[in-house]
């Protein structure tokens, strides 16, 4: 038999918690208070260590509270969705080929979105 506490939740399951409790929030949050909001109850310690990590990606700010910091996010859930989608297209040396079959998998609707987005983006 298994112990819960030893079982690891899928990569990124905290991160996207933690993200979701923010993005919910109406005023920065602390680690304590983010803690709370979580429907499991992880150690503070891994609250502080992820929210650290979400500010050093640039996904999250901070401001001084206390002794500590509170956490707000500087990005929205399609925001970070974009800089995602950039990060991986930067890995890549042959962007034109990333960027040829990110298009060819598109649908027809996205594909004539995509089209509209840079006719703007031209205007």
């Amino acid at each position: 038999m298994t112990n819960s506490k030893d079982e690891r939740r899928p990569a990124g399951e905290l991160e996207a918690g933690v993200l979701a409790v923010l993005w919910a929030a109406d005023t920065p949050l602390t680690p304590a208070e983010v803690q709370t909001a979580l429907p499991h109850d992880p150690a503070r310690t891994t609250i502080t260590t992820t929210l650290t990590r979400l500010y050093e990606k640039g996904i999250a700010a901070r401001r001084r509270q206390g002794r500590g910091y509170a956490y707000f996010p500087v990005q929205d859930a399609p925001g970070l969705t974009a800089l995602r989608m950039h990060s991986e297209l930067e890995r890549d040396a042959d962007r034109e080929t990333v960027l040829a079959r990110f298009v060819a998998r598109l649908s027809h609707d996205d594909e004539q979105l995509l089209r509209d987005l840079l006719d703007a983006e031209d205007r």
